[in-house]
């Protein structure tokens, strides 16, 4: 689908990474091992990116590292065009209409989501009271049907948000009932 409009595997690859999570950084050697693919292609790439402003570099040492930027006026709109190619979307729509009392959703970016690929699995944590577990498990069982990944996830307590949200652990906010 995403290849159909973008012929880039490279540029796909470079969204994927930098604008599911936009707290991501990379530079070009990284990239390079991660992709599987030469420094030309993904320096062509990065730099295209950077020109147009859909990311930003900084100087670390002596690596340029690249990260989105997040004050790019379509940020918003590629991101959201992103989660619904790799399934996340089909997945909160649902869940929030008939789960229960659902007050944020997190999806854990570890494994291949945290690099920037869409894995095989994909992790949700759940804070809330009172939910419908038989009706999250047939979501679940229709979401991993139609996207084709393996859906773990985690129900818990607001009371116990600490004990699995906490800054080292990678959890991306994908949905609040606080906007």
């Amino acid at each position: 689908m995403l290849q159909d409009l973008i012929t880039s595997k490279t540029r796909i690859k470079l969204l994927l990474k930098f604008f599911i999570n936009s707290q991501t950084t990379a530079y070009l050697r990284n990239l390079e091992s991660e992709f599987g693919e030469s420094t030309n292609a993904i320096r062509q790439e990065l730099n295209r990116f950077e020109k147009a402003g859909l990311i930003t570099s900084s100087i670390s040492g002596n690596k340029k590292v690249f990260q989105a930027n997040i004050n790019y006026p379509f940020f918003s709109d590629i991101h959201n065009i992103l989660m619904k190619y790799v399934g996340i979307d089909q997945i909160i729509e649902e869940v929030i209409l008939h789960i229960g009392n659902l007050d944020k959703a997190f999806v854990t970016v570890t494994g291949d989501f945290a690099k920037g690929k869409t894995g095989e699995i994909i992790d949700i944590i759940l804070i809330g009271y009172e939910f419908n577990l038989s009706y999250l498990a047939n979501l679940i069982q229709k979401a991993e049907n139609s996207t084709s990944l393996k859906i773990r996830y985690k129900t818990i307590t607001p009371e116990e948000e600490a004990n699995y949200i906490h800054s080292g652990n990678n959890a991306l906010l994908i949905w609040s009932a606080y906007k």
